[in-house]
């Protein structure tokens, strides 16, 4: 009877100690497999540091876009002549980014390849061209705003003078064929001169002395304003920047040759037409590619 109750009282003692021990345990499994239960729960509920940086900047650029064109149909319906002028200005700001942009990638391109520039494409030497052509506004635009407070003039001054202050991205299209037009007028007024040295130089063409009147010629000044550059240099630079300005042209020229004139597009055509001394803007493209062809014929025939 002692014996039963002493078994009895080890197996109550055991079982006290015993259960809680596997209640433990089933608990700890419990709790483990909830866990590997429950985390897709909790990636639904929190995202990512990357996926919510995703969302932001997402929402941001969305709320960009609408307050952007709400603010575009404001100034179009309340300031209509002054949002054609942004429009413009916008553009021409994307347009000069896009330039600088390609520009360093040919430049890149250039440099890794050891690439000279008369070995590019066509386009390639001519969007190289215009880039640095249009180097010299900033800097007018630096020159004009070197006195204090003279910056805040420049923009009024741009706004005045366009043709003088503006490369063609900020031109209207009006704009572009009345400054063309100007331009070539200026062009025009030294041809007289140019013929009039050039005739004095045929008797002379097997003649040693037809270096220097091609030199009189280039002092006078007359190709540097029907190339539309500054003549206002001392006569040393001036040749200097004919020379450059005429070496390119024929560069341009041969690899245009090679290219085929049939490539290029109704603009492109009319572009280069006007670099060699056509008025294009009112010239139909039928004859702008007939004259090119005429132009590339003497050209590429020259040494």
């Amino acid at each position: 009877m002692a014996l039963s109750r002493a078994l009895w009282a080890r197996a109550a003692v055991w079982g006290s100690a015993v259960t809680p021990g596997l209640y433990v345990t089933r608990r700890l499994q419990l709790g483990r497999s909830g866990l590997a239960g429950g985390a897709p729960r909790s990636a639904k509920l929190h995202l990512s540091p990357r996926a919510d940086m995703k969302n932001l900047i997402s929402y941001v650029v969305t709320k960009t876009k609408v307050i952007n064109g709400k603010y575009h149909r404001f100034l179009g319906r309340h300031f209509p002549r002054f949002y054609v002028l942004y429009t413009i200005f916008m553009k021409g700001l994307q347009m000069l980014w896009a330039d600088a942009k390609k520009a360093r990638r040919i430049k890149t391109n250039m440099w890794k390849h050891n690439i000279k520039f008369h070995q590019l494409s066509y386009r390639e030497m001519e969007h190289l061209r215009q880039v640095w052509a249009r180097g010299r506004y900033p800097k007018v635009h630096g020159i004009i705003s070197i006195p204090p407070f003279a910056n805040y003039l420049v923009f009024l001054l741009m706004y005045l003078f366009p043709r003088q202050l503006l490369i063609r991205h900020f031109w209207t299209p009006k704009q572009q064929i009345d400054f063309l037009d100007i331009y070539h007028a200026l062009r025009k007024q030294s041809h007289p001169e140019i013929l009039y040295y050039l005739e004095r130089v045929i008797p002379l063409i097997s003649d040693a002395g037809l270096r220097w009147h091609m030199t009189e010629l280039c002092t006078k000044k007359a190709l540097s304003r029907a190339m539309l550059l500054t003549p206002y240099l001392p006569p040393l630079l001036l040749r200097h920047r004919l020379k450059t300005h005429t070496t390119v042209i024929h560069q341009l020229d041969k690899a245009l040759a090679k290219l085929g004139i049939g490539q290029l597009t109704a603009q492109e055509v009319k572009s280069a037409c006007y670099l060699r001394g056509l008025n294009s803007t009112h010239v139909a493209e039928e004859r702008c590619r007939t004259w090119l062809g005429e132009w590339l014929q003497i050209s590429c025939s020259l040494k």
